[in-house]
């Protein structure tokens, strides 16, 4: 028995024991632990928490192989979608086990069909509309970057599935393969680890000490970063605000990799990239010597450029050749800081972090606006996180996203942005959302987003609209609206919160239903009789179009 299929299929058994809500309805234990497995890929993959992976599970009847499915927000004109199809070995924990040729195959022709808005095709109520929202999208012109994950608990799918994938027809730049299984599972969950190492620096290099903090400033050989990431990988990562965004769906990591591909433009890699920022509890050298030092560090992270690194890294290592590079080099800053130092880390997050957009949130955290919000929700029975923390759950509990979604929507009567502008919500919608805001206001907006979710989810209507996978956050606004009636958003308080939390409470189905009605109506003066299909449903809300057929 392999050790770290064992702790995954512990960890699985786990996942049946406290979450069988997120799994499929029955008694089959086999089909609920790869479910199980998918989910905890899915979580591990994109840096989520169950509960937000199980609404991306897609297992079922009529699911075009796809046992998983996330769709990223649209950025300068593309966008990624990120295919699960999991195996799971219930019996077989040896690890051995290559992921099947057929599944390839199987993928391959998802790939080849669901990106296509001309194909047909017969998919189940959970995934029919997330395809149609893809190809709602691909009609408007964005461009979809896929990555198809392919999971299992043993290894690599085999040279014939590699010959399947290379035989595909899909461009590199626009499909990209990933396999994922229990060593790159466990390694996630253990990510907390600290890495000590050595590095050999070129040339001279500045070594200052001010502000009771250390500080070195030099250059390092792309083959050393390699190297350093060969030997540790995504446990440098910590601490960096966003996982890697792959090699090919995005452009600055293109950029990278076109210019270290290109040995006339090589050479000057140094002056065209911004350079890598680490962090260390404590780096030592030899302080006798003028120039190519070696330092040792201890509780090493990158905290800026890990998208050069890891781009670095896949580079260097496709081409299977470390001398050409031995004089291509990057700046590197290394910061050493005491283990208290957490908020100033995140200010030189936060201020060197611009070659890619980044979740703004935590870096937000520590606003006044965001503690004063902590203190309003405890008052009222509640516990906010302003920060991502692993375990967060419960009715009581709220997150400083899940507020801003909601606020948005409900509050600020712009679902639209509250759904496919999340990207931004604490970027340039950040004041729009936040400014003036109380934790009553907060509360409320969450409450019934969530109730609004949950009757998506588990729809309790007679007839089931065509467009209500796509409508949570407009039909919260209206219910929004007729929870306060003639009071304004900005006259929430605390004093009168729990008037209000009652009155929803006591008609929250009557408002959904009206909720619904009215969109109903607002479809049909948009569209008139005519038949609307999912596509352009999708695109209707995505835009905002029914904005002004609401009476709000």
């Amino acid at each position: 028995m392999n050790i770290n299929v064992s702790i995954i299929d512990q960890r699985i058994s786990g996942i049946l024991q406290d979450h069988d809500d997120y799994l499929p309805v029955g008694n089959d234990v086999g089909r609920k632990k790869s479910a199980a497995f998918v989910l905890l890929s899915m979580a591990t993959v994109l840096d989520i928490t169950l509960e937000e992976a199980a609404e991306l599970l897609t297992d079922g009847g009529q699911d075009a192989g796809v046992d998983g499915l996330h769709i990223a927000e649209v950025d300068d004109g593309e966008f990624t979608v990120t295919l699960f199809q999991g195996k799971y070995k219930v019996k077989d924990l040896s690890g051995e086990a290559n992921f099947p040729e057929n599944g390839v195959q199987k993928a391959i022709a998802t790939v080849g069909t669901l990106f296509d808005p001309a194909k047909q095709v017969e998919l189940n109520e959970k995934i029919a509309p997330r395809i149609e929202e893809i190809r709602s999208l691909v009609r408007d012109g964005y461009i979809p970057n896929v990555r198809v994950v392919l999971c299992n608990n043993g290894s690599k799918w085999t040279t014939q599935g590699q010959n399947w994938i290379d035989q595909s027809g899909f461009g590199i730049e626009q499909v990209e393969w990933l396999h994922w299984n229990h060593d790159l599972i466990v390694a996630v969950l253990q990510k907390k680890k600290t890495v000590d190492d050595t590095l050999r620096l070129s040339g001279k290099a500045v070594i200052e000490e001010f502000d009771f903090r250390r500080v070195l400033i030099g250059k390092i050989s792309v083959a050393e970063i390699a190297g350093l990431f060969n030997r540790h990988n995504d446990l440098l990562l910590e601490r960096n605000i966003r996982r890697y965004l792959g090699l090919h769906s995005n452009r600055v990591n293109s950029a990278i990799h076109a210019t270290l591909s290109d040995s006339a433009k090589r050479g000057s890699f140094y002056f065209f990239n911004n350079g890598i920022t680490m962090i260390c509890r404590k780096f030592r050298h030899n302080a006798l010597q003028g120039e190519d030092y070696q330092v040792r560090l201890e509780s090493l992270q990158v905290i800026n450029g890990g998208q050069t690194c890891k781009t670095i890294q896949e580079t260097l290592n496709a081409q299977d050749v470390s001398s050409p590079y031995e004089n291509v080099h990057v700046l590197v800053r290394i910061y050493e800081l005491a283990d208290d130092d957490r908020e100033f880390v995140r200010d030189i997050t936060y201020a060197t972090n611009s070659q890619n957009p980044v979740d703004l949130r935590d870096l937000h955290s520590n606003d006044e606006i965001q503690r004063q919000l902590e203190i309003g929700m405890h008052d009222l029975g509640y516990t906010y996180k302003r920060q991502r923390e692993e375990g967060v759950s419960g009715t009581s509990v709220v997150t400083s996203s899940a507020v801003a979604e909601a606020v948005l929507a409900v509050c600020r009567s712009r679902p639209q942005q509250a759904k496919f502008w999340r990207r931004e919500h604490f970027g340039v919608l950040y004041d729009v959302t936040f400014k003036d805001l109380n934790a009553a206001q907060a509360i409320l907006a969450v409450i019934i987003l969530r109730f609004v979710e949950n009757q998506r989810k588990r729809p309790d209507l007679d007839h089931v609209p065509d467009f209500l996978p796509y409508a949570s956050h407009y039909i919260a606004m209206i219910v929004g609206f007729c929870v306060l009636g003639t009071t304004p958003w900005p006259d929430v308080t605390h004093r009168n919160f729990n008037e209000l939390f009652t009155s929803f409470e006591s008609a929250k189905t009557v408002h959904y239903m009206t909720a619904v009605i009215l969109l109903s109506e607002a479809i049909k003066n948009l569209y008139g009789d005519r038949k609307v299909s999912l596509q352009q449903l999708s695109a209707t809300f995505r835009r905002g179009d029914l904005l002004d057929f609401l009476p709000f």
